[in-house]
Order: structure tokens, then C-alpha cells, then sequence
């Protein structure tokens, strides 16, 4: 039995990969379950899955989580350090799916105790790529990217030759408003932009897909998953989210890993990785979709997506105060505190006057992103007063 640990399991991703894990239990072995706060969620899901360790991040719903768990021998913990705990369990395989910095420090542990970890969290490689990919190296772990995209160039990428890789092309959905006046979009409310029309995701990446943030931060990742250049990473709108991503060779061959969307597909290739695993995913139809379309992005309608492939150009500590400047943005957003157009803006506003010199420490990248915050934040309320 594959033993597994899943940080993050109330989210998506999370309840995705424990769907998989439910429908098979024969081949898997639930060892720790961690979630924020939703105690109901995670005890259930410890319960149905008899899990080891349940762990919420919220120390002051420790007692409720007590409480759901009480007789049914599963270890309770509460805390931050408890996640990371959690993370640092022997186990074969670890689902990061964390949203946002807070995701940083349990998925190092995983890496360092050199597990195979399933990669959801996409700040861990935007904000401090170069450090984990390091520790993953010096650790002997195992890094499998789950994101649609990338784990469609993981199944197309020869990588026994990586100099005879041409481009990595990243597709993008385009989001709900890839064909909105730009004026228009100062109306735009947290409903609409959550309302993706291709996949079930998360309030914050459905934001993020929204305004293309979440395709620039996926090139700055596929940047350090993949031996390639940032020149060599491109993106192509395709809104029907067939082809999920596509890898050209220098001999002019292009291969691309198509499916329906449905995030059980990536997650179940990491989760049986190097074999695969049957899903209950709805298969593709190619002759009722009739016709792919593509087009090339609009930098003018999304700005974040050239903000983001500027910090990728500069590397240093510009991805990580990208990704901080965004996730205060589009918190206000979905509170309503600033306007859809704001949220590109109050990340270039903090990418214009905080400059620090590159991280080399996961601990200095937890700073740059306090510092980063603390800037975007300022800004948040500016656009408020």
C-alpha cells in the first residue's frame, strides 16, 4: 500500500485527491490529513479514510476537531508547526495543496524528509523555486507537479533529452472574460470572476484564472519543474481546455496531452506515478467538441500576465513579491475592498518601489513576502480611501 499524506484536504485539490484514494483503498494508506479550519471537513474525511493524524492549522479549533475525532483513535494536533509535523511523517507520497505562502513550510519539510511530493501549492516554486528545488535535489525527493498544465508537460516531456526540447507552450482558458471590453471589467464582481467557465477550482486560483495572474505564475513555476529556458515558455489561449499544454521539439514535432477538465486526471497521474490509475473522469469526445480553437494571449486586456513574465525575466526576489502583492489583492477584491482592474494594478504599484536583493533562505523569502504584504496592503487601502 502507497502510504500518503495530504496537506490540504478540505480544498479542491485536496477532496479530489482523497475522492481517488476512496475509490481504491486497497492501494493506499492514509497517514496524515491537515486542513485550515474546516474541522467538519477533515474529520470526516479522517474518519471515512482512517487516517492516522488529523491536523488543523487553526490552533483555536483544536478542541472542535478533538471533539469530531473523540473514540475513533485518530491522533489530533493543532498549529502551524503541527502541519509541518505532519509533513515530516514517514510516508511515500505527500499532496502540497496548501493555497498561498502559508503552503511554504510544510512542503519544504516534506521535501526534506525526501518524499515524493505532489505539487498543488503553487507558491512554493513562484516564490522560492530556486530553494526548493535544492532541497529537493540535496533531499533525494521527488517533485511531481499536479497543475493541469504542467503535469501535461511532465507526460510529454522526453526527459532523457532535454536539449532537443524547443518550447514549452502553456495553454490558458482565458478565464470568463477573455472577450470582455476592458471598461467593462471595472464592474466586474467577485461572483463573476469566481464563475469559471471550464473548471471547479478554489475562490482564489478562479481569481487568479480570471485575470491571467494564474498563467503567469504557472510559467514562473514551469521554470524551475523543466530544464528550459524563460524564453522557451510560451502561452496560448485555447478557451476550450482540451489540450491541456503542449511541449515542441527541435525537429518540429509538437506532443500535447488532452482531456476533459477535471482535476482528478492530473492528480491521479502523480498519485499513481510512474503507472496510472483508472478515474472516474468523463471521457473525451473529439468528435462532439468538432474543432480546437487557439489565439494568442491579450497582455493589454491582462496585464498580470505581463507582469508576471516580467519577474520571471528578472528572477531574484521579484517572483515572490509578485505572488504576495497578488494574494493581497485579490483578497480585497473578494471582499470587495478594490475592483477588479485594482488587483493588477496594486501588484505593479508594489513591484515598482520594493526591489530587495534575491532570497537565499526559505526564511528570507517568508520576509520579502511579509514586507511585500505589508506594501500591497498599504495600497489596498489607499484604494479604499
Amino acid at each position: 500500500m502507497k502510504r500518503v499524506t495530504i496537506l490540504g484536504a478540505t480544498g479542491s485539490v485536496g477532496s479530489s485527491t482523497l475522492d481517488l484514494i476512496e475509490r481504491e483503498p486497497e492501494r493506499f494508506e492514509v497517514v496524515a490529513l491537515t486542513a485550515n479550519s474546516d474541522v467538519a471537513k477533515l474529520a470526516a474525511a479522517a474518519i471515512r479514510t482512517n487516517a492516522r493524524l488529523a491536523v488543523v492549522a487553526d490552533a483555536s479549533r483544536l478542541s472542535a476537531l478533538s471533539q469530531a475525532l473523540a473514540g475513533t483513535g485518530i491522533a489530533v494536533a493543532g498549529g502551524a508547526d503541527a502541519v509541518c509535523e505532519a509533513a515530516r511523517l514517514d510516508c511515500d507520497w505527500t499532496m502540497a495543496a496548501i493555497v498561498g505562502c502559508a503552503g511554504l513550510k510544510p512542503t519544504m519539510a516534506a521535501l526534506e524528509q525526501g518524499h515524493t511530493v505532489a505539487l498543488a501549492n503553487k507558491e512554493s516554486l513562484v516564490s522560492s523555486g530556486a530553494i526548493m528545488t535544492a532541497a529537493a535535489r540535496c533531499h533525494g525527493a521527488t517533485l511531481l507537479p499536479v497543475d493541469s498544465e504542467h503535469n501535461a508537460v511532465f507526460q510529454c516531456l522526453d526527459r532523457t533529452a532535454p536539449r532537443s526540447v524547443s518550447r514549452i507552450i502553456l495553454t490558458a482558458s482565458g478565464g470568463p472574460f477573455r472577450a470582455t471590453p476592458i471598461e467593462a471589467m471595472r464592474a466586474i464582481t467577485p461572483e463573476q470572476a469566481v464563475a469559471h467557465p471550464n473548471w471547479s477550482m478554489g475562490a482564489k486560483i478562479s481569481v487568479d484564472s480570471a485575470t491571467m495572474m494564474n498563467k503567469g505564475l504557472e510559467l514562473i513555476e514551469a521554470r524551475h519543474l523543466f530544464p528550459i529556458a524563460p524564453d522557451q515558455l510560451d502561452v496560448i489561449v485555447h478557451r476550450q481546455s482540451v489540450v491541456h499544454s503542449m511541449v515542441e521539439y527541435i525537429d518540429g514535432s509538437v506532443l500535447a496531452q488532452l482531456g476533459t477538465p477535471d482535476m482528478r486526471t492530473p492528480i491521479a497521474y502523480a498519485l499513481a506515478w510512474p503507472e496510472r490509475m483508472e478515474t472516474p473522469c468523463a471521457r473525451l469526445d473529439l468528435a462532439a467538441i468538432g474543432s480546437l480553437e487557439f489565439e494568442a494571449p491579450d497582455y493589454e486586456r491582462f496585464p498580470a500576465l505581463r507582469l508576471a513574465r516580467a519577474a520571471l525575466a528578472a528572477d531574484g526576489a521579484r517572483p515572490a513579491i509578485l505572488n504576495a502583492a497578488n494574494e493581497v489583492a485579490v483578497a480585497a477584491f473578494l471582499d470587495r475592498r478594490v475592483g477588479f482592474l485594482e488587483i493588477a494594478a496594486i501588484v505593479a504599484d508594489t513591484l515598482d518601489c520594493y526591489d530587495p536583493a534575491a532570497p537565499e533562505t526559505l526564511d528570507a523569502v517568508l520576509a520579502i513576502d511579509a514586507e511585500a504584504r505589508r506594501i500591497a496592503g498599504m495600497r489596498v487601502k489607499d484604494c479604499v480611501a
